[in-house]
């Protein structure tokens, strides 16, 4: 029996396959497709997905491949630096294109072991007591213990256990697509940045090689959404929108998207869960799908890890669903308003007005950032903890000796650190000891989940055993 079967080989699926082959699971992950997609829906990575891949030491990977920017412009496309003091040692957004970020995230998981099958379309699913059976369209059945939907906002998984996808349906819609164009730069630049005082779901940009990625509204494109858009549709809109089509011409891709927002009501359906897109849809603005959907699997791949050794504590799978589907409403709610701001509308656009005026606060920038960038989350993880830090992930802090902090975790174990005097005994197969301290660290120790997040704080308000049983288990014998 396979341990896990992932359905779904896009970013999210893979950084769950990885994470769970760390920990020694037995994965196979089904990708209906035979190729990966050459379309690219995200543009980077924002400041927690770069994090993580910082814990598991991937970032160098990504930024051979990408380029940093600085933050900023993100909240409603409203142009404001970068607010002070944000808690992270990487202050930028790293912009590499999805279909980058895709291959990257299967090399890691087929280097970590993990059997990766393309042209394998679930139809099928059943679950018992013991595991799951997944049918596919071949007629192939897999036995698992586990199964994770990671296959999209039209989840098969999700639609074969009948669980709810409640929310709003789209109001505004837009074409995407990347070709080639004939009209001068120059031009393309002075008529974009006219069009967009008004019209926010409007731009033009170089993708390399000559090519172009093209934003437009799709109103009155009457084609549905399954259906690609033709090129005269972005030719056409091209016109009403900004007086010209800039001589569009050989599109390499073309796609439409709108601004539903849906939350599935529950993450978690015995032994089949749902992650990523399957999970949650929102409008695009702010390009943070991508990103909760790489740290839905980074949350979710130690717990299920746990669960499959046998060792997880009680209702440790359970805290997936309640401490990410909270994060999902709040993203939801998050680009729900930045799609109000960035209508066209007198009314809204006088919102947007004040919004930004609002945003030279550096509070309040900075509060509106972390909604994007994720920084600023905080689990409720039990314990009598006072510590700010206590529910929080704990950034890259440098340490007197071991170097840096993240170094030490790409192992995704749970890490003890503190001063001196205290033991991880019975626990070691599962939590590092380093004795060790930091300048920029108040705490004299701290208990890191293998996501990174602080469980406990030596502030004496809780029993480290306890804090070790209830999120690693009982102590070995």
């Amino acid at each position: 029996m396979i341990d896990a079967v992932i359905v779904g080989g896009g970013p999210t699926g893979m950084m769950l396959a990885a994470e769970l082959r760390l920990h020694g699971a037995g994965v196979v992950v089904l990708e209906k497709d035979t190729e990966r997609p050459p379309f690219v829906r995200s543009l980077g990575l924002h400041v927690r997905s770069i994090e993580v891949m910082d814990q598991r030491g991937l970032l160098e990977r990504f930024l051979e491949h990408g380029t940093k920017y600085p933050l900023g412009g993100f909240f409603a496309a409203i142009h404001k630096p970068a607010p002070t003091g944000l808690d992270t040692e990487h202050g930028y957004v790293l912009g590499i294109p999805q279909t980058t970020t895709d291959r990257l995230l299967e090399e890691h998981a087929a280097e970590a072991g993990a059997d990766i099958r393309r042209g394998a379309e679930l139809v099928g699913l059943e679950q018992d007591a013991e595991g799951v059976t997944a049918e596919l369209a071949d007629g192939t059945r897999l036995r698992s213990r586990y199964l994770v939907g990671c296959d999209g906002g039209r989840s098969t998984v999700r639609k074969l256990l009948g669980v709810g996808f409640p929310g709003e349906p789209n109001r505004r819609e837009a074409l995407l697509g990347e070709m080639e164009l004939t009209a001068p730069l120059e031009e393309v630049a002075a008529t974009m940045a006219e069009v967009r005082k008004t019209h926010l779901w409007f731009g033009l940009g170089p993708v390399g090689d000559g090519v172009h990625r093209v934003l437009v509204p799709a109103d009155g494109v009457s084609q549905g959404r399954t259906a690609a858009p033709a090129l005269e549709d972005f030719k056409r809109q091209l016109r009403e929108y900004a007086g010209t089509d800039f001589g569009v011409h050989s599109p390499r891709w073309t796609s439409r998207f709108g601004d539903a927002t849906r939350l599935a009501d529950r993450y978690r359906q015995g032994r089949v869960l749902l992650a990523g897109d399957a999970a949650h849809v929102h409008p695009p603005v702010g390009g943070q799908g991508l990103n909760l959907g790489l740290q839905d699997a980074f949350n979710l791949g130690w717990k299920l890890a746990a669960e499959l050794d046998g060792r997880a504590p009680e209702a440790l799978l359970d805290t997936y669903e309640s401490e990410r589907r909270p994060v999902a409403a709040e993203v939801l709610d998050n680009t729900r308003a930045q799609t109000e701001l960035m209508s066209p509308e007198p009314g809204a656009r006088a919102v947007r007005r004040l919004v930004s005026e609002l945003m030279d606060f550096d509070e309040v920038n900075r509060h509106l950032t972390e909604k994007i960038i994720a920084t600023g989350i905080r689990y409720d993880v039990g314990g009598r903890g006072t510590g700010t830090l206590l529910g929080k992930r704990l950034r890259d802090v440098p340490l007197k000796r071991s170097g840096r902090l993240y170094d030490l975790t790409h192992a995704g174990r749970g890490l003890l650190l503190d001063r001196g005097g205290l033991s991880v005994a019975g626990w070691e197969d599962r939590v590092d000891h380093v004795t060790d301290e930091s300048a920029e660290l108040e705490a004299a120790a701290v208990l890191l989940r293998p996501d990174g997040h602080v469980v406990w704080l030596a502030d004496g308000a809780e029993d480290l055993s306890d804090a070790l049983h209830r999120w690693f288990g009982p102590p070995a014998e």
